[in-house]
């Protein structure tokens, strides 16, 4: 399977806050399509705390008596979940129609960015500690479980 790091809080938002493109300055992955893990990078981005997609998302998932709790419980250097990377593109006005603001759409996709459109993200039970790689890089088989428990 291949690995995607990402730094907190954005790792985060992909798996539970609806996050559904993930920004990069170039194509990193290339011709693949499909499953995804998400790996939650050491590093934590500090705009990110702050930013109002992440407060709208904790809020949305946890409550709003949890937003000044959150940072310091979300796991990093780890692999947090699985989303499936269904396209990519560069960004151009139009593009990711579904959500959000103009004239991209998506609250999520940034101008001058190639986005990685992702679906299906879901959580693993427990985060398994792994070291990140840069770019999308391929998981050896055994590290995540199967939907049985068992590794694959």
């Amino acid at each position: 399977m291949r690995a995607l790091t990402v730094r907190q809080p954005w790792a985060w938002a992909i798996v539970h806050g609806g996050k559904t493109v993930e920004n990069r300055s170039r194509n990193i992955a290339g011709a693949y399509r499909g499953p995804v893990a998400i790996h939650a990078g050491l590093a934590i981005d500090s705009d990110g705390v702050t930013d109002d997609r992440i407060r709208t998302a904790i809020e949305n998932y946890y409550g709003e008596h949890k937003r000044g709790e959150l940072g310091g419980q979300m796991p990093t250097g780890a692999i947090i979940g699985v989303a499936n990377l269904w396209a990519v593109h560069q960004a151009r006005p139009g593009c990711c129609p579904n959500l959000g603001t103009p004239p991209f759409g998506d609250p999520w996709a940034m101008p001058d960015h190639w986005h990685l459109n992702l679906s299906g993200a879901r959580s693993l039970p427990e985060p398994i500690p792994y070291r990140g790689r840069l770019g999308l890089w391929t998981l050896p088989d055994g590290v995540l479980p199967n939907p049985e428990g068992e590794p694959c």
